[in-house]
């Protein structure tokens, strides 16, 4: 039995979920989202819990088991809590400002990088450190990742855009020169 899919899902008041032929909605205060289901899992709805059960001992059932949950999961907690990444730039003259609904990246480019934000991801500056919000965790995840590849930090002087509390590995630099 997977560890993770045996478990249920409670369902905070305010909280809604629904379950049709190929997806599964779930609504909440803060949206709505919309889960792909599988059919080697059979979903229960037992008042404020989910309960999801295999339909039988198949790999494909034993597979699918754990990660359904966990998405549903990831679901439930995005429309009620919702997620945030944070960002921070390092470099001197490196900034970044948010404007409508794109951010603006100075970091080194002979222009500034214009980021637009996708659908549901909200972003707040603060200094050298941005904000990714929304409610759809594989969403900020990915908008966070790609906002990174603008500019990785880079080993020598640590420079660039890391995630708050990475750890960046320096190298030493060259040592010396000829004599």
């Amino acid at each position: 039995m997977s560890r993770i899919g045996k478990n249920h899902i409670d369902l905070p008041s305010g909280v809604e979920v629904r379950v049709g032929i190929d997806t599964i909605e779930i609504k909440g205060p803060k949206g709505a989202l919309i889960t792909p289901r599988h059919e080697k899992i059979a979903y229960e709805i037992e008042g404020s819990t989910v309960r999801l059960t295999r339909v039988d001992e198949s790999r494909a059932a034993r597979e699918q088991h754990g990660l359904r949950r966990t998405l549903l999961a990831n679901c439930v907690e995005g429309v009620t809590k919702g997620y945030q990444k944070e960002l921070e730039v390092v470099g001197v003259g490196y900034k970044l400002q948010v404007q409508g609904a794109s951010v603006v990246l100075s970091v080194g480019y002979s222009h500034p990088v214009n980021f637009p934000l996708p659908k549901g991801i909200e972003a707040k500056a603060e200094g050298n450190k941005l904000t990714i919000m929304g409610i759809d965790k594989q969403l900020v995840g990915e908008v966070a990742a790609q906002i990174r590849r603008v500019r990785p930090p880079e080993p020598f002087k640590g420079k660039g855009i890391k995630y708050a509390g990475e750890q960046i590995r320096r190298k030493a630099g060259k040592s010396g020169g000829k004599k």
